[in-house]
């Protein structure tokens, strides 16, 4: 398993390719975009700007199964964001908790009294590369005669 700091390396390391899998009117505004609230530093896992929605996007990356408190940390990333960093002609912002898995059921109890934004959404990984992808990237034998050419 991946903790979410190397997932979050892996989106940053390929977010153009996020990017466009978001669609096209989001712009990378930051990842550990750092807010500060009184004395204590917080953090936004990734930190994007929708053109058309003219808002921020906060997206909190979860390696496993959504839990109620995730709700709070994202209502009082929105708050903040809406308060110190939001510009006057912007919408208020929008929260994306990505994890690993959900009960749709406990998602629903958990954001059924929220007035912010907030979204979850979930994500998978896999080890084997889909049908439609194999005829059109190389077999492991030829990338590793390829790969010996370098030595």
């Amino acid at each position: 398993m991946h903790s979410e700091s190397e997932l979050e390396q892996q989106l940053v390391k390929n977010i153009r390719k996020f990017l466009l899998e978001m669609g096209n009117n989001y712009t990378f505004v930051g990842n550990q975009y750092r807010i500060q609230v009184g004395e204590r530093d917080y953090w936004v896992d990734i930190l994007l700007y929708h053109r058309r929605l003219q808002c921020l996007i906060a997206i909190d990356l979860k390696i496993g199964e959504f839990e109620p408190e995730h709700k709070g940390k994202m209502e009082f990333y929105l708050s903040v964001l809406n308060d110190k960093v939001r510009l006057s002609h912007e919408n208020e912002s929008i929260g994306i908790i990505i994890c690993k898995n959900k009960d749709r059921t406990v998602v629903e109890y958990s954001l059924k009294n929220t007035a912010l934004p907030i979204g979850v959404a979930t994500y998978n990984t896999t080890n084997q590369l889909p049908k439609k992808y194999r005829q059109l990237l190389p077999s492991v034998e030829e990338i590793t005669a390829k790969l010996r050419d370098f030595y």
